[in-house]
């Protein structure tokens, strides 16, 4: 059967930029899919996704216009021992075949012998059919299914509907639902064109480029594998977006490199790909603004450049901003100046306000501002920004006494103001700032580096890789901003369900952990988190243990992606380590002990003796020598004696792996007494006695983590 190459594509309305990628991707590997699954593509097809601001379009490769037949799965009868009586068709298994499978009339002689056979199912002999095999479809209904299936499956961010204007029932008031209005579609098997419709349109081998600069109008596609060659040509597109990307990346470079000096275009992917989905031709200009701006803090500029007008600030060597952007333009005259000119003149009013904002924002101090927190609203339950300060304050101070008393001023002043800029007018306008500014504004007040640079720093980490508080002072005052929040919306119950998480808990989890483990800070979690509870007064109910079990979820979750294995978590977190600073220590320790050849039979020993001792609840920890009668349980009460106490100073010291290591020393003594001795003995004496001895060889081998997890 021969194949050729395929060329879909659906032209459509300006798509939103921020979601082209996906919807490129998405309509690419549903079309791949919906083909592979009704046996249209062989084991070497491949795609290839094109997606501009106005098209979605999949290449693929090798692709039959005719399905492959296949052999329909076999259908289970009835059991044989029904179907069957002596070898004959019983009246049930007649019924079957005449009712459900053919006609009445049907030759039974040949059914049985061409069509029922007998095989095992769960160990019983069955009865089943083998069907006839599925006949090829052709591409034109193959195609058209996958398209609707994949069409249906985008990942939309908003649905909007409008009318068709022909080729519809009701022209003007037939509507179609999609991200936008679809205006046409391409379906080419090789030269041919594919009949098949969807959205209202009709397939075709004509397509549309450039707004302004396409060199025709339609573009006529010859064939499947000159589309992209043919767009850029005749319609002044390009139609990959990687191949878009990238030439933006390198006219970015190229403008830069003119400009001189070192300077060079911020490095923000996501900006990269907004802007790769909002042209089709890229065109990269210089542009530049009055040096007077550069007075502003270039967080701001920064931000109005990129959020609001989508333009490239240059930073100079050192990350200082210069006077100077790039403007991605979608249009390549001849004579670029008004281009430039008018992307100046946009820029100015902007720039003009962030001046203004910070201008009159250093009017007034930030303690001024203080008091103007109590007219923010924070929770309903929990009262305003004001109360949530007071609440951060007093957990801050709590902790700086624990870890460093003599920061306990300077985390004070800095819990006090760390959410002053929220009332700013800069901070209003660009929400994004907020802790950035409160820095600017800390500095431009007089207060110490170590306060200004903590009130911005209290947010970190604001996302999975982000830079942890850069002083003592900070690290304290985010870790009780974040308890703050946990308690408080814990305390509540206003807790993250599936993928909502609107207070960002998971997030505030994981910089909980991030600090006291980065950090290595001397304080026990369930201690932390009980700490926190008493500032909420009678606001909200206890709610540690979910929250402290909620923080034990994220760091397993966390360390599993570092790469350890969900047993060696299990073992080390099923001791619930209050010092999350010694999880890592832990972890390498049951690494370097489970690598050990005794490890295994101590593992599955371990496990053995815990589930002994669940079922003999209140045990004690204690051995009478004098009650050690078989050989085999004192060889092993002897063993810990020695052992024992080497484990216990290495785990004291620190040495976790040394600790654990010590302990391979009881695999030959613990096999015995498991071999030996008859630990439910009837006198009840040396039953107790002998649980005491596994309750004391439990709790040795048990400091570092449960061993018994490590068990297969």
């Amino acid at each position: 059967m021969t194949t050729k190459n395929l060329l879909v594509e659906l032209f459509v309305e300006e798509l939103p930029p921020k979601a082209l990628k996906k919807l490129g991707d998405a309509f690419a590997e549903g079309i791949f899919r919906g083909l592979e699954e009704r046996d249209f593509l062989c084991s070497e097809s491949e795609s290839t996704v094109f997606a501009s601001p106005r098209r979605l379009a999949v290449h693929i490769t090798a692709v039959r216009s005719v399905s492959q037949p296949r052999p329909r799965a076999p259908v289970t009868l009835m059991p044989a021992s029904v179907g069957l009586a002596d070898g004959k068709p019983t009246p049930a298994l007649l019924k079957r075949i005449q009712t459900k499978l053919y006609h009445p009339d049907v030759d039974i002689d040949w059914v049985m012998r061409e069509r029922i056979f007998t095989a095992e199912e769960n160990g019983k002999q069955v009865l089943k059919h083998r069907e006839d095999l599925a006949t090829g479809g052709t591409l034109e209904v193959g195609l058209e299914g996958a398209l609707d299936e994949a069409l249906h499956k985008l990942p939309i961010p908003k649905v909007m509907s409008y009318q068709l204007e022909k080729d519809c029932e009701f022209p003007g008031w037939s509507s179609v639902s999609f991200v936008r209005p679809a205006h046409g579609l391409v379906a080419l098997h090789g030269s041919d064109v594919v009949h098949i419709e969807a959205l209202g349109l009709k397939a075709g081998n004509s397509t549309h480029g450039h707004r302004f600069e396409a060199a025709v109008d339609p573009v006529v596609l010859k064939d499947a594998d000159n589309y992209a060659v043919t767009l850029k040509k005749d319609g002044a597109v390009i139609a990959s977006f990687a191949e878009r990307k990238a030439e933006i990346a390198k006219q970015l470079a190229t403008a830069a490199a003119k400009v001189g000096g070192g300077v060079k275009a911020i490095d923000d992917d996501a900006l990269l790909d907004e802007v790769t989905a909002l042209v089709e031709r890229p065109n990269v200009l210089v542009c530049e603004f009055e040096k007077e701006f550069l007075d502003v803090p270039q967080e701001c500029l920064i931000l109005t450049m990129k959020a609001n007008q989508k333009y490239f600030p240059l930073l100079e060597a050192s990350g200082k901003l210069s006077n100077k952007f790039l403007v991605v333009s979608n249009i390549s005259p001849l004579d670029a100046s008004a281009v430039i000119q008018g992307n100046e003149r946009v820029v100015r009013p902007r720039l003009a306000d962030a001046k203004f904002f910070f201008d009159q924002d250093r009017k007034k101090t930030l303690a001024s501002r203080v008091e103007g927190l109590g007219k923010v609203v924070y929770h309903n339950k929990l009262g305003s920004q004001g109360n949530r300060i007071k609440r951060v304050r007093a957990i801050a101070e709590a902790i700086a006494n624990r870890i460093d008393p003599g920061r306990v001023a300077d985390v004070q002043r800095a819990a006090e103001l760390a959410k002053t800029d929220l009332v700013t007018d800069m901070v209003g306008e660009f929400p994004e700032l907020q802790g950035i500014m409160g820095r600017y504004y800390a500095l431009n007040d007089g207060l110490s580096v170590d306060v200004a640079d903590a009130i911005e720093d209290h947010y970190k980490p604001r996302f999975a890789g982000d830079g942890l508080p850069r002083n003592t002072v900070g690290v304290i005052v985010a870790l009780a901003d974040k308890l703050e929040t946990l308690v408080g919306m814990f305390g509540i119950g206003n807790l993250p369900t599936g993928d909502k998480d609107p207070f960002a808990l998971r997030r505030h989890a994981l910089g909980v952990i991030r600090m006291l483990v980065e950090k290595d800070l001397p304080l026990g979690l369930v201690e932390l988190v009980a700490g926190a509870q008493p500032v909420f007064g009678e606001k909200i109910q206890d709610a540690s243990a979910a929250l402290v079990d909620f923080i034990y979820d994220r760091l397993s979750g966390s360390l599993r992606e570092q790469g350890y294995s969900a047993q060696e978590v299990d073992a080390v977190l099923a001791l619930r380590p209050q010092r999350l600073g010694d999880v890592a220590k832990r972890l390498a320790a049951v690494r370097a002990f489970a690598a050990l050849p005794e490890a295994p039979a101590l593992a599955a020993a371990n496990k053995r003796i815990s589930n002994i001792l669940k079922k003999a609840d209140g045990v004690d920890a204690h051995v009478s020598e004098l009650l050690l009668q078989e050989p085999a349980e004192k060889a092993l009460h002897a063993a810990m004696k020695q052992v024992a106490p080497q484990a216990s100073a290495r785990f004291d010291a620190g040495d976790y792996a040394a600790s654990l290591q010590a302990l391979a020393a009881l695999r030959e003594p613990v096999d015995a007494f498991f071999e030996g001795v008859m630990v439910n003995a009837e006198q009840a004496d040396l039953r107790l006695n002998r649980l005491g001895l596994l309750a004391t060889l439990h709790q040795a081998m048990n400091r570092v983590a449960d061993l018994s997890k490590l068990a297969s």
